[in-house]
């Protein structure tokens, strides 16, 4: 069940891990490691060769939820193109120089739609903490030899 139709949880913002295909974890390699102290890993689900396919994480601690899911195709490659033309236009660090080189030879994606729980009613918005978010990436990063997107701010994520 993906968060999207839960009413206690409100889509703030879309992070992207970008890879190559030869990358793609198994669906219980990604399980395990988002599943931390504080994370709850559900509907975890693979493909007929067990690689990722989807999940949805939750961080009580954190006021926060997300649903990761695999992305694949032309979608995939034209968000590369983008991407590589936007990084670009930029200054960018030798650390970045070489995340750049590597989202080159992407052609897979992990979408991670961030949610934050929302007390019904109240329309506050101080509780959204990103630690489960920058976690999450960071992990499926590591376990994809990939590259993690945020859009909002534009740089690149390890």
């Amino acid at each position: 069940m993906s968060l999207f139709g839960n009413d206690k949880y409100k889509w703030r913002e879309t992070y992207f891990v970008l890879f190559r295909r030869d990358d793609h974890p198994s669906a219980e390699a990604v399980a395990n490691a988002l599943e931390t102290g504080h994370n709850q890993v559900t509907n975890v689900n693979g493909d007929t060769e067990n690689r990722f396919e989807s999940a949805t994480v939750q961080s009580a601690e954190d006021f926060s939820g997300m649903d990761v899911t695999f992305v694949a195709g032309e979608e995939v490659r034209d968000h590369v193109r983008e991407l590589l033309n936007d990084f670009a236009k930029q200054t960018l660090t030798s650390e970045d120089e070489e995340k750049l080189n590597l989202l080159g030879e992407c052609d897979s994606r992990f979408d991670i739609f961030h949610f934050e729980e929302v007390d019904a009613g109240s329309g506050d918005d101080e509780f959204l903490d990103p630690g489960a978010l920058l976690l999450v990436i960071e992990q499926i990063a590591h376990l994809c030899k990939g590259v993690g997107i945020d859009p909002q701010s534009g740089s690149l994520l390890s």
